[in-house]
């Protein structure tokens, strides 16, 4: 009986060192699932100096009600070009011909488990005429003045205002 009760303490430290490793691995793929990054394209579509805004609708898990740009999801294998093109078909109706990138801009919820970033890109001509809502992602879209989108309250996210600023200086 004294050998167990010596024993009883090491089993209890072990017990205690797996568990803690086990919480130390659980913690590390919560940090890794954290850190590995979804990539997202915005298509920023400029014409005779204003810009398309997309209302998300209502349902929409991210930003619901809000002003963004149409885009969606990276799909694995695609690149960040043939995903705006896919993307900008499944949501308009266009596909883009001229278009440039502009930037990425990270997403600032930190609620997620992974990374978020959108990459935006420029689009000033395009085939198909004009957009309209094909899925149930956006229930509307709308052209604004750049200066008219800065000052949305219901704008998806504030990074997208010095974007807004940047085009509407150069529409000038």
């Amino acid at each position: 009986m004294q050998e167990k009760i010596d024993r009883w303490p090491l089993q209890v430290a072990i017990s205690r060192r797996l568990f803690q490793e086990g919480e130390a691995a659980r913690a590390a793929m919560r940090q890794a699932r954290r850190t590995s990054t979804r990539d997202i394209v915005n298509a920023l579509l400029i014409r005779d100096g204003l810009v398309l805004l997309a209302k998300r609708s209502a349902g929409r898990k991210a930003y619901p009600g809000l002003w963004s740009f149409p885009g969606g999801h990276v799909e694995p294998g695609e690149n960040l070009e043939a995903a705006l093109a896919r993307e900008l078909r499944e949501e308009t109706g266009l596909t883009p011909t001229k278009y440039a990138f502009l930037r990425s801009i990270a997403d600032p919820d930190k609620t997620t488990h992974e990374r978020i970033v959108y990459h935006i890109y420029a689009i000033t001509e395009w085939h198909g005429g004009e957009p309209v809502v094909v899925d149930d992602e956006h229930s509307e879209f709308r052209w604004f003045d750049p200066a008219q989108a800065i000052g949305l309250t219901d704008l998806a996210l504030d990074d997208y205002r010095p974007l807004l600023q940047q085009i509407g200086d150069v529409a000038r």
